[in-house]
């Protein structure tokens, strides 16, 4: 499985940039329009998506509480902006479900 990692962007030169806190280089040719100052989702050190400042944030909270979750600690409010309602089903699901049909 790959995660995907938020980073904001310090430095440009070429198709590499240089993000913050880390340092790091990571790879921009799949985002050409990431310019200083934004934020993209990095996986394996290429840049996939430029996202907004408010997409990082929630995106680093939710890995923030997984990390907890792992440690054996609480989670916390690491996803407060998900809809608290519980999932439905697709009515053809739900009539199977019904039905008493529990696999294929």
């Amino acid at each position: 499985m790959c995660i995907g990692l938020p980073l904001q962007i310090t430095a440009i030169t070429g198709i590499a940039g240089t993000v913050r806190d880390s340092g790091d280089l990571i790879d921009l040719s799949l985002t050409p329009e990431a310019q200083v100052g934004d934020w993209v989702l990095t996986f394996l050190g290429a840049a996939r998506e430029v996202i907004s400042e408010n997409e990082a944030e929630k995106i680093s909270a939710a890995l923030e509480g997984l990390r907890s979750v792992m440690q054996g600690n609480a989670l916390g409010d690491a996803f407060a902006d998900l809809d608290a309602a519980t999932p439905q089903l697709p009515p053809h699901l739900q009539a199977a479900f019904d039905a008493g049909k529990t696999y294929g």
